[in-house]
């Protein structure tokens, strides 16, 4: 044991360091609950690909249109993360604070459920409107009619893991996650096939297990918040029918640009996918590996993103700057080296990842491989790019900045790289390729913006205090309504 010597000062901590190891505490349960999430949807298509082809192809059309609605909601929950993290690092009564975001959060899963399940529920003719076959819309639509219930409480989880994490102990989000995710192979493989007397349901078997599973997402980290010490004594679940108007309104106000820019980033991935099959199937099915490959990256930045939100958050509503721009560059330096690392893996081992998704010694496979090689290429060059949009994003989620960010979204995805992609791989022949180079230019150009929105955060931070209600007294918490 060392004894400092009278008078000694205690040896002090880098604040880098320490930011840099509260960040990776903070960020990694949520890539792996980010993984998991993602793994439950891979199951289905797994699954159901074992069924059919057919069953499959309904699935997909199914699951682009749920995706795409689901997409949307989900931003506008997302504003609940850095509402509770600034409530947090103000510690002005913040366990009220945080116990009313959580519950209008929950209201506005409720009011955003509604309408995706009326559209989920009319979705063979949506997508006979779309011009798909009748007989897989008819069948993509026995899907939905399951899968769409699985929307509220999957968005009550999210709800419940941006408290955890404003808190930041976001471990219990990934353990309950697992858990459904292994919970939901079991009930796939029950219901899809009809295995231990159940019945074989098929695609709505499928639909039913994703249900269940979110279900049990929302109880199982509901039931963590009611039976923990730390989260107990927030009673979030106390008066739940009271309403507070203004806190819901400034909820839509900061999560409606979030949801403008998930949809933004999301949209124009599925149009180059479309695009993709006016060219050949070749183009398709190698776009879609490279795509695969490049979203299982994307968790990484995506979790750092989230983790950010609350590190910034927390520092913004303490009104330390310091420790803001520490939080911000930290994170967004290990977001950009990570995919720079994956960048350099898709350039000198394609073939390698290649091997997940086909048999590289099959002769009708090769020029699949072929393409799938050259897209990998542009998928590398914009993984940095990737990476920054998505940190940077979550570092100005934290100072409640979404406005121009979204904006800058719709510029890069919609009025540069969409246009882009379509005039290099049409009228000027370069096809696929075309196509994936307009995408780097979106992705980058989007970065470049939110970057240097970033780097004049001191000037915007005296206006986005005031829209927070920075700059008041601390208080002693209080548990009172």
């Amino acid at each position: 044991m060392t004894v400092l010597a009278a008078g000694a000062e205690a040896p002090r901590v880098n604040p880098w360091l320490s930011e840099a190891r509260a960040t990776l505490s903070l960020a990694w349960p949520m890539i792996l609950t980010n993984l998991a999430q993602t793994a439950m949807t891979v199951t289905d298509v797994m699954m159901l690909g074992r069924l059919s082809p057919e069953a499959l192809a309904a699935a997909t059309l199914g699951h682009n249109l749920y995706f795409m609605l689901m997409i949307f909601g989900l931003g506008l929950l997302l504003a609940a993360s850095p509402m509770m993290a600034s409530a947090v690092g103000r510690k002005l009564r913040f366990v009220r604070e945080v116990r009313r975001t959580v519950r209008q959060g929950l209201w506005l899963a409720v009011a955003v459920s509604l309408p995706i399940w009326a559209v989920l529920w009319n979705a063979e003719a949506i997508l006979l409107g779309m011009g798909q076959d009748p007989a897989l819309s008819k069948a993509a639509e026995s899907y939905m009619h399951a899968l769409q219930w699985a929307a509220l409480p999957f968005y009550g989880y999210i709800v419940l893991r941006s408290f955890i994490s404003a808190l930041e102990r976001p471990r219990w989000a990934l353990a309950v996650a697992f858990l459904c995710v292994a919970f939901n192979v079991a009930a796939n493989w029950c219901l899809i096939f009809g295995n231990l007397g159940f019945p074989a349901m098929g695609l709505p078997g499928a639909g039913i297990a994703t249900t269940l599973s979110s279900l049990m997402m929302f109880l199982g980290l509901a039931a963590v918040v009611l039976l923990d010490r730390q989260f107990r004594r927030f009673s979030l679940f106390g008066r739940f029918w009271r309403p507070d108007w203004p806190r819901f309104a400034a909820m839509l106000r900061l999560g409606l640009p979030i949801a403008g820019i998930l949809t933004f980033e999301v949209s124009i991935f599925n149009i180059a996918a479309l695009l993709m099959g006016r060219i050949d199937t070749v183009s398709l099915a190698a776009h879609a590996i490279a795509i695969q490959i490049a979203s299982v990256t994307f968790m990484v930045p995506m979790g750092l993103a989230q983790a950010v939100t609350v590190r910034v958050g927390r520092a913004f509503g303490a009104g330390d700057a310091e420790a803001i721009t520490r939080a911000g560059w930290t994170a967004f330096t290990m977001g950009v080296s990570f995919m720079a690392a994956m960048a350099l893996l898709m350039f000198i081992a394609p073939r390698m990842l290649i091997a997940g998704f086909l048999d590289l010694d099959a002769p009708t496979n090769q020029p699949v491989i072929a393409m799938a090689v050259t897209f990998l290429a542009f998928a590398a060059l914009f993984q940095i790019a990737d990476g920054a949009q998505a940190v940077a994003s979550g570092m100005l989620r934290g100072l409640h900045d979404t406005t121009v960010p979204m904006i800058y979204a719709a510029i890069g995805y919609w009025g540069i790289g969409l246009p882009l992609g379509i005039v290099l791989g049409f009228p000027f022949g370069y096809r696929g390729a075309g196509i994936w180079i307009g995408l780097c230019a979106g992705l980058a150009v989007v970065s470049v913006l939110l970057l240097a929105r970033w780097l004049r955060r001191d000037r915007l931070m005296p206006f986005l205090g005031a829209e927070r209600g920075g700059g008041q007294p601390r208080e002693r918490p209080s548990t009172h309504e």
